[in-house]
């Protein structure tokens, strides 16, 4: 399973225990109310075996003066011993006090605790197998639905292939006609642009691959901003950055990137600035743009605060940087741009 669906399954999953602990918990309450007077009675029918058979083993006893405030056979509790008076036959005057002692209804208690406690935990893994069961039921028609979902993207996005892979060969052999052409140059930047987007949603739906390699992060750089400055040749870009060597994945860390440089392009001002640096381990990539109204938002699902794009790539850097363990962090002011701040502290060589 994919890990929304995983999460689906462990809300669900925890809704459904919770419910089901607090209905535990409710009737084991209950049931320990229970069978704590249950004790209590027995202490009472304990205590008037003892008055009339004398025999009171772990009980006291003492004659005690008749009084207005000592009713007979009543249960009494005091200081945590219980105690209760019953008449004698031989004495008017006098009432026999039997007391049971505390530490013997403390033990009669514990045992009742420790036999609910097990009780308890026996129901409430019993409740866990339910719940685990139920919430995987309930989760069975979204992953269908899902699948389905998946497959038809799968399907038009392997569709995209025939005529981009026509356009691509069919600009080859214009290019060889014509010679290098700027407006050529841009045509097969935005056919890679697309190939871009489909990569993304392809990654989106599959997650990333795990296979790790050691590169230079300055060549890798390099090459994209040049392809950015073709896409958006009034947007002024700079890097400063020595050779730095990381060990990742390098297509995860180019969608992360290529991701960032576009926005950062896409929406600067005219004659805008993207600076590309890296300080202390942290890559830090600022631009002149229109800056962001909301940026603790901007990596949420289809989110968007500009009328193009479908509000996926920020989600899908960020799920990337959770991948490659690289925290992303985001500083914006509206009309003042925005920083963008990778920290490759755990990829760095």
């Amino acid at each position: 399973m994919k890990t929304y669906e995983w999460e689906s399954l462990l809300k669900s999953f925890l809704i459904f225990l919770v419910l089901l602990e607090i209905l535990l918990s409710i009737n084991f309450w209950y049931e320990y109310k229970v069978k704590k007077i249950a004790i209590e009675e027995k202490i009472k029918t304990e205590m008037k075996l003892c008055a009339y058979t004398i025999q009171c083993e772990g009980l006291s006893t003492d004659f005690v003066d008749k009084g207005k405030d000592k009713e007979e056979n009543i249960l009494y509790k005091k200081n945590g011993d219980f105690y209760s008076y019953f008449s004698v036959p031989t004495a008017e005057k006098f009432l026999m006090k039997v007391v049971y002692p505390k530490q013997r209804y403390l033990e009669s208690v514990k045992r009742l605790e420790g036999k609910l406690e097990r009780k308890f935990l026996l129901y409430s893994l019993f409740a866990m197998l339910v719940s685990f069961l139920f919430a995987l039921y309930a989760l069975m028609p979204l992953r269908k639905a899902l699948r389905l979902n998946e497959e038809f993207v799968k399907d038009i996005l392997h569709d995209f292939n025939t005529p981009l892979s026509s356009m691509r060969i069919n600009l080859k052999l214009f290019k060889k006609e014509v010679g290098e052409n700027q407006k050529i140059e841009r045509l097969e930047n935005n056919i890679e642009t697309i190939l871009s987007l489909q990569d993304n949603l392809q990654i989106f739906l599959k997650g990333i691959p795990a296979q790790i390699e050691e590169f230079d992060l300055k060549p890798l750089l390099e090459k994209r901003i040049k392809y950015f400055k073709i896409l958006y040749p009034d947007i002024h870009y700079t890097l400063s950055l020595d050779k730095t060597a990381v060990q990742t994945n390098k297509d995860a860390l180019t969608r992360i990137l290529d991701n960032l440089l576009s926005n950062a392009g896409k929406y600067n001002m005219a004659n805008g600035k993207v600076m590309i640096r890296l300080i202390n381990r942290s890559l830090f990539i600022e631009d002149t743009g229109k800056g962001i109204k909301n940026p603790s938002k901007i990596f949420d699902r289809h989110y968007k605060e500009q009328e193009r794009g479908i509000g996926i790539g920020l989600h899908i850097v960020k799920k990337l940087c959770d991948e490659l363990h690289i925290p992303i962090k985001v500083k914006s002011k509206e009309h003042e741009g925005s920083t963008i701040i990778l920290n490759l502290a755990k990829i760095i060589k």
